[in-house]
């Protein structure tokens, strides 16, 4: 059995690029995510630019709406040590 190696982290991910690679991912328009989450496109449009903070209750309807957790919204640097992961 091989031993486990963690992937290399190449980039940094910021909240709003986070939302935007989920968004684009997805192949949503920031019109069609706003019908969906009823978030104006302005607003997810300030989100993914880092103008407006997230919030709880933003991650929570933008995940929703994205099939995600609201977590990798909120915390898309995070890193858990691998003698913790499962």
């Amino acid at each position: 059995m091989k031993v486990f190696r963690p992937a290399k982290k190449r980039v940094e991910v910021s909240v709003g690029e986070s939302v935007r690679i989920l968004r684009e991912l997805q192949e949503l328009s920031q019109s069609q995510l706003s019908e969906l989450t009823g978030i104006p496109q302005a607003t997810i449009s300030a989100i993914e630019n880092g103008r407006v903070n997230l919030g709880v209750e933003r991650a929570k309807v933008l995940a929703r709406a994205l099939s995600c957790h609201p977590a990798v919204l909120v915390f898309p640097g995070w890193e858990v040590p691998t003698e913790r992961a499962a």
